[in-house]
């Protein structure tokens, strides 16, 4: 029993690892770079395109990660975009499970991404239809006049030095994407709130100074992994058992650089991802860590899943997959609702779960679809700091929106195929 346990834990971090980290590093690498090229012009030019902006909102949720529909959030209360291109961009973000997907299954991940698309954008033309937005930026209005204190702080006081020393960049100089230097969304999600760890904690850096070594793992487990897809046997090359030792000591790494990353159930800040757009170094830092929080995620899931496999059976697997089999085919509509709560829930990690298990074959499509469309990944923290009320109507919407979808979905999923 625990030999088989053993061999378990060991092929999970395997097939974590080369079959979906690496491919999911290559690819966020890929993302951030043209990020960086493209230094959030997009973002700064969605004023100016009142008409179109559930549009842009969505395609710039539906580009993988959280980037995009990060710097969106702090634009709604400056009165920069609507709330429905809120909704909209959130509708369309599937964070950092977008990478697990189009990795793993990249034509259900076109399918989801299209339907998701389409949807937010219908959405968020109907939101903007009603006063709701309105109504809450002048609440908000009201309540930043009451604590007008917090603008007075001295910025001079302020401690600008984690930028400077992350980036090379002086803070006056520096481009703030949705907000302005000094001003109170900058007090909220530059200095209430803290998205990387002081630079002289031990976890700074290891994350600062190691992330090369992590790039390294990637690549060689990204040349196994294209290897594994044209059916080469990882396990029987010129090193004895290369796959399950490279894959082992790859998810080992993704484990230890999330903890000393100090991030476990989200991923991205709005902080983070401005000095992304400073510096092509932090690009490479904080997307090492984007994809080792992902990896960990993956392998997480995977354990879970196979151990629960093996529970269920009482110690056979095949028992317990003929379970679960049956037990799915009979709840299929559950896992469409439990698909729009685990959405929901703020962060990336419950959702890279949930996707790992549609990859599995433990949910059925119009389960995905509705985790996909409920899901805000790491977007929607910064509105929760900015606006609580703001975050929960966004919630609201893209729950009851994703239930609707995922119903619809799954009654085409069963009847008509």
């Amino acid at each position: 029993m625990w030999r088989e346990i053993l061999d378990i834990i060991i092929a999970s971090a395997e097939g974590a690892f080369i079959e979906v980290t690496a491919f999911v590093g290559a690819v966020l690498l890929i993302f951030g770079y043209i990020d960086y090229l493209l230094s959030g012009r997009l973002v700064q030019k969605i004023e100016d395109s009142k008409k179109l902006q559930p549009v842009i909102g969505a395609f710039l949720g539906l580009t993988p990660g959280c980037g995009g529909a990060i710097f969106v959030m702090p634009l709604f209360p400056r009165r920069m975009v609507t709330f429905g291109t809120v909704n909209a961009t959130l509708l369309a973000t599937m964070g950092d499970s977008a990478f697990v997907l189009m990795t793993a299954m990249p034509k259900q991940f076109l399918l989801a991404s299209a339907i998701a698309f389409v949807v937010a954008i219908i959405v968020g033309y109907l939101i903007d239809l009603l006063p709701l937005g309105e109504r809450l930026l002048e609440r908000y209005e009201a309540r930043r006049e009451k604590a007008a204190a917090l603008a007075a702080v001295d910025h001079a006081e302020l401690d600008h030095d984690i930028f400077v020393q992350e980036t090379g960049i002086d803070h006056e100089s520096w481009e703030h994407i949705g907000h302005a230097e000094g001003d109170e969304i900058d007090l909220i999600l530059h200095h209430q709130l803290r998205g990387h760890q002081p630079p002289d904690s031990l976890g700074y850096k290891l994350t600062h100074q190691g992330f090369a070594v992590f790039w390294v793992f990637i690549v060689i487990g990204l040349i196994l992994g294209i290897l594994s897809i044209f059916q080469v046997d990882l396990n029987d090359l010129f090193i004895p058992n290369l796959g399950a030792i490279w894959g082992t000591l790859g998810s080992l790494l993704c484990i230890v650089l999330m903890i000393f990353s100090n991030k476990f159930l989200s991923n991205e800040s709005h902080e983070e991802e401005e000095m992304k757009l400073a510096s092509l170094k932090e690009t490479f830092i904080h997307n090492a860590q984007e994809t080792a929080f992902v990896g960990t995620w993956v392998f997480v899931a995977y354990l879970a899943y196979e151990l629960f496999v093996l529970l269920l059976g009482s110690g056979s697997y095949a028992a317990g997959e003929a379970a679960i089999t049956g037990f799915l085919t009979q709840t299929g509509l559950i896992s469409v609702i439990i698909g729009v709560l685990v959405g929901v829930i703020p962060g990336c990690g419950p959702q890279i779960i949930f996707v790992s298990l549609f990859i599995r074959g433990m949910v059925p499509f119009s389960a995905l679809l509705a985790n996909a469309i409920s899901q805000d990944g790491d977007a929607l923290f910064p509105l929760i700091a900015i606006d609580k009320l703001s975050a929960f109507w966004a919630t609201v919407v893209t729950g009851v929106t994703a239930l609707i979808v995922g119903l619809i979905a799954y009654w085409v999923e069963f009847t008509l195929f």
